[in-house]
């Protein structure tokens, strides 16, 4: 069953994306939860026209989305973790600390575009994670785990 997609989905498909899925998924899932629509000749018609105006605008886009980038990569974040016995964490590490971490250095991201390689982090050291700004510009980011002061 071919769908187009109407917003991003994790390990499917980015918005406008005309994608193939088992016709139970999208008959029961995708399209009554409003993510995607059939894609009928006409709606791939209309869905052409649309990429090909949104053309211009989608590169200012990447060029902002660049320009983001840039100014993480930058950055050096350390995140401070209650540490247990050796180099333990009390809790874990995740997406969202990361997130706020990176706001707090001034820029701003949401939390489901960041993936930390490993899932979530239970232990001091150096990790990264990608992050993903738009569809055409994911970086990768180092950072480090350090043990809080006390």
């Amino acid at each position: 069953m071919e769908l187009i997609l109407k917003q991003d989905i994790q390990d499917l498909g980015f918005k406008d994306d005309i994608v193939t899925v088992k016709p139970g998924y999208g008959r029961n899932f995708l399209i009554p939860q409003g993510m995607a629509s059939l894609a009928t000749p006409s709606a791939k018609k209309v869905l052409a026209e649309n990429l090909r105006q949104r053309a211009h605008k989608e590169k200012q886009i990447i060029d902002d989305a660049n320009k983001v980038a840039d100014s993480i990569k930058a950055m050096e974040i350390k995140i401070p973790a209650k540490v247990g016995v050796g180099d333990k964490l009390f809790g874990s590490v995740t997406n969202i600390d990361l997130a706020e971490a990176i706001s707090k250095a001034g820029e701003s991201i949401d939390k489901k575009f960041i993936a930390i390689q490993g899932g979530t982090i239970k232990r001091t050291g150096p990790y990264n994670a990608k992050i993903r700004l738009h569809r055409e510009v994911v970086i990768d980011f180092p950072f480090e785990v350090i043990a809080e002061a006390k």
